[in-house]
């Protein structure tokens, strides 16, 4: 007697980064929502893989290092909190045009865990406003 057997496995794996789709106009300025579980962060990266280099905004030590953003996006982005209340680490984007169309990702550093964690990942859409 043969037996056939065939085993499949199924590998799930959960993402931990909240994944959203914002749309919005150009010209306007537009919030890019990220929350950590607490506020004992000690850094926050806000970055889009398609650039080079590839951060949009990096806090640390409760300022702005400034050294390696991305030039399009000196003086356009802020924290919606810069004190990180309750975990909120959202980025304000200003005067939004298309070139801002992609993916960014949202990353922290805990001060209990000292590695790099994924929040938050939002593609961004811009449109023209009607009419235009």
């Amino acid at each position: 007697m043969l037996f056939c057997s065939t085993l499949a496995f199924v590998f799930i794996v959960p993402i931990s980064a909240d994944q959203k789709n914002i749309t919005a106009e150009s010209g306007q300025n537009v919030t890019l929502p990220c929350r950590a579980p607490n506020n004992n962060i000690i850094v926050v990266n806000w970055s889009r893989a398609d650039l080079k280099p590839q951060y949009v905004l990096l806090f640390r030590d409760e300022q702005f290092v400034p050294d390696q953003q991305h030039p399009s996006f000196k003086n356009r982005v802020d924290l919606q909190d810069r004190q990180m209340k309750d975990g909120d680490v959202s980025l304000i984007l200003k005067n939004v045009t298309i070139n801002d169309n992609g993916t960014y990702e949202c990353r922290v550093i805990m001060r209990e865990t000292r590695s790099w964690k994924s929040i938050s990942i939002i593609t961004l859409s811009v449109v023209d406003p009607p009419g235009e």
